[in-house]
């Protein structure tokens, strides 16, 4: 089996041709049409935190994420992804970002109802549940929402998650 090299910031470029141009106009042109509801909120969030309070961020793929001075762990907003700066461990930052990045395709797929099929699971099994999920050894990626994420955060950044990844 060959290592995860967890040091990979972003996920590999892909090669530039008209195809490819296609693909990603279609997906910026879907993610701002039908997931308006959830970028628009994801570009405000994202303008206050880079532009206003000057914190860091990055290209992810199709996404932009920027990194927070906060408790919490990941949260996706279509095409802005925000998680915990300076988390003690490389490899949850390395797993979160191709987490998140799975939300985000998950949000071009159900655009507006992303609120509800995803954001709202998420936020309570994230909030709610961790009691009972360590009481119980629950991984967080047994909800099917995460688990969902994690899959096409995978398929669609061409990385793979390293074995702790819950």
């Amino acid at each position: 089996m060959s290592r995860i090299d967890i040091s990979v910031k972003e996920p590999p470029k892909k090669k530039k041709c008209w195809q490819q141009s296609l693909k990603d106009f279609l997906f910026m042109f879907v993610q701002w049409t039908w997931g308006f509801c959830v970028n628009i909120v994801g570009w405000i969030a994202f303008t206050i935190c880079t532009k206003i309070m000057g914190y860091r961020w990055q290209h992810f793929g199709y996404a932009k994420i920027v990194y927070v001075p906060w408790k919490g762990g990941g949260l996706s907003m279509g095409l802005f992804i925000f998680i915990k700066d300076n988390h003690k461990s490389k490899e949850w930052t390395y797993n979160c970002r191709i987490h998140e990045y799975g939300h985000t395709w998950q949000c071009l797929l159900l655009g507006p109802l992303y609120y509800i099929v995803i954001a709202l699971p998420s936020v309570i099994w994230c909030n709610c549940f961790a009691g009972y999920r360590k009481k119980n050894n629950v991984p967080y990626s047994k909800l099917y929402c995460e688990g969902w994420a994690n899959a096409w955060g995978q398929k669609f950044s061409g990385l793979k998650q390293t074995e702790n990844h819950n």
